[in-house]
């Protein structure tokens, strides 16, 4: 029911993964599968590739541009205190950013500390995960809020 999980890039490529937002320069702008901190976003490397390193400096360039786009785009659309973003390729391996809006409403023993901190339990709840009924209304402006970064002559 949920394959497109087992090869996410594969299944965005091929317009089969629910969670893509956007097609960037660099990868693949997704919603995150769960939303306990509102506003999780993800950026897939495309075309796929094991690390940062493995990118030449102008493909590095523009895989952190469009990162921080997704960012603006959150903040834009979500109003957080900062977003967090973090490459660590540690279960999955192949080239993926989280960016994550952190906000006033945490605790505050939590505030300054990663987000995966928080209990498992608490942040991986069935309450956050993504569906279009719960989520598809924020998707669609941190999407409508991307688009509009990427119309940038820059970009």
């Amino acid at each position: 029911m949920e394959s497109w999980k087992n090869d996410r890039i594969g299944s965005a490529e091929r317009g089969e993964n629910p969670t893509v937002m956007v097609k960037m320069k660099s990868g693949f702008a997704v919603i995150g599968d769960n939303q306990f901190l509102p506003g999780y976003c993800v950026l897939l490397g495309y075309p796929k590739a094991s690390s940062l390193n493995e990118l030449s400096l102008v493909e590095r360039t523009q895989y952190l541009t469009d990162m921080t786009l997704i960012g603006d785009a959150i903040i834009r659309a979500c109003n957080p205190l900062r977003i967090n973003y973090s490459i660590l390729m540690n279960l999955d391996h192949y080239l993926h950013a989280h960016i994550e809006a952190r906000y006033d409403w945490e605790p505050d023993e939590n505030k300054c500390r990663p987000s995966y901190f928080y209990p498992k339990e608490q942040r991986y709840g069935s309450q956050y995960e993504y569906s279009d009924e719960k989520y598809g209304d924020l998707k669609i402006n941190i999407t409508r809020n991307l688009l509009e970064l990427m119309k940038n002559d820059v970009y």
